[in-house]
């Protein structure tokens, strides 16, 4: 089940006084989910990074930082923004990390100015590198051939991903590394999660594997991250991940490294979601029930109307991604129905509950009434971070709680935030 009570919060109250709709962040939940990253990768021979990407509030960045968890940032900007949280630049120790298979706007400025360690992704970043006048150190992703994602479109390893250098081009890729002199301190590869909690185990395993025949080929390096994808339960009933087993399975890694390399080798994971997806809310309002019926097309729906939409949660959208769903108000007690609960945008796939076929997936909920408030659970990670401004909508305010006390730690954008950047200059 969600990790968050909602009794907890006083939603209503909230969603008066900051509208809706808007993200609540818990601070204990997420000290707690720091806390668990610490206990597993406790030890000098292991290091956990938190992945940025998937919820980059100063807040949030400033309890990982206390945590002593290290960066990886994928953008110049979240370099920048790692910065401003506190985290130490450079390379010695590489407290950040930017991952990149394509340097765009200010990542090699960033890397240049502020010594980062670049992880490179594709090969003509080396070139590009070198171009520039960068003489540090370097870590190279690793497409070992393998891995995966809950669907094709989020692949992380394999021959359908884009990221980083297939594993057999290595050779190419080291010989390209010396002759701009740029040494080669970390080997770098992430492979997922699949729809089975136990395949992230196994090839977690392959990846071990893989990596250490290669570490006799790489004398500079010092570490190998073997990137993020903890298994996170979205459903409840899910399996929970086995954090003693993947420790376990971590220690040995060191221990295989060390032996592979003839010294000792640092692991590192990347974890990102872990961290905050089950600390996130979503809180949204009840506009409008209504009803569709079946013809030579298909069955009728019952659709709950919110003012919430993918421009505001995407994962639903653009995965088919399960977010646990939970009403507030009057209608919080009824005998579940099936709902297929959709949002305001003009747009047939801005809808909430639905498969990774795209097909709508009703629900069983039950019916709200009008101004009741529904709630998507575990939308910390990549909710707040991959939201947008489609069709001139400003991104929703966020509020960390924590010990009985709410914080407006970003507000509601106006419609002067959205055209911030529009102007008219004669180039």
């Amino acid at each position: 089940m969600p990790s968050l009570y909602l009794d907890s919060y006083p939603l209503s109250r909230l969603a008066d006084e900051v509208g809706t709709p808007f993200y609540l962040y818990d601070g204990a939940e997420l000290g707690r989910r720091l806390s668990d990253l610490t206990t597993l990768t406790a030890g000098g021979a292991l290091q956990a990074r938190y992945a940025m990407k998937a919820n980059s509030s100063a807040k949030v960045l400033a309890r990982v930082r206390e945590a002593g968890l290290w960066i990886d940032a994928v953008s110049g900007n979240e370099v920048l923004r790692a910065r401003r949280a506190g985290f130490a630049m450079g390379a010695a120790p590489p407290v950040v990390m930017l991952t990149a298979d394509v340097l765009r706007d200010n990542a090699l400025t960033a890397i240049l100015e502020h010594g980062v360690l670049p992880n490179v992704g594709s090969p003509g970043m080396i070139d590009e590198l070198h171009g520039a006048g960068y003489a540090g150190p370097i870590a190279v992703r690793v497409n070992p051939g393998f891995g995966h994602g809950h669907v094709e479109s989020c692949d992380t390893g394999g021959p359908s991903s884009k990221h980083g250098i297939w594993h057999q081009a290595l050779d190419r890729l080291r010989g390209q590394a010396a002759t701009a002199k740029l040494p080669i301190v970390g080997l770098h590869a992430h492979i997922g999660t699949g729809p089975q909690i136990r395949e992230f185990d196994q090839n977690l395993r392959r990846l071990v594997d893989l990596l250490a025949a290669r570490l006799s080929e790489f004398p500079d390096v010092d570490a190998v991250n073997l990137g993020g994808g903890i298994p996170y339960a979205y459903r409840p009933g899910a399996e929970r991940f086995d954090f003693a087993g993947f420790r376990r399975l971590l220690v040995e890694a060191t221990e295989t490294f060390a032996k592979s390399a003839g010294r000792p080798i640092r692991v590192e994971i990347e974890p990102g979601r872990y961290a905050v997806a089950g600390s996130g809310l979503l809180v949204c309002r009840v506009k409008d029930i209504k009803q569709t019926e079946a013809n030579s097309k298909g069955s009728g729906h019952r659709f709950i109307m919110v003012d919430a939409g993918f421009n505001d949660l995407v994962r639903p959208a653009m995965y088919g991604s399960y977010h646990h769903i939970s009403i507030v108000g009057k209608g919080a007690g009824r005998t579940p129905e099936p709902f297929v609960v959709a949002g305001p945008l003009c747009e047939s796939g801005d809808v909430f509950t639905r498969d990774d076929k795209e097909l709508l997936d009703p629900r069983e909920l039950p019916r709200p009434d009008l101004g009741d408030l529904l709630v998507l659970h575990d939308a910390g990670a990549y909710g707040a971070a991959m939201s947008s401004n489609y069709v001139s909508l400003g991104r929703a305010p966020q509020i960390f709680w924590e010990d009985g006390h709410a914080s407006l730690v970003a507000r509601r954008e106006t419609i002067d935030d959205v055209m911030r950047t529009e102007c008219d200059e004669r180039l």
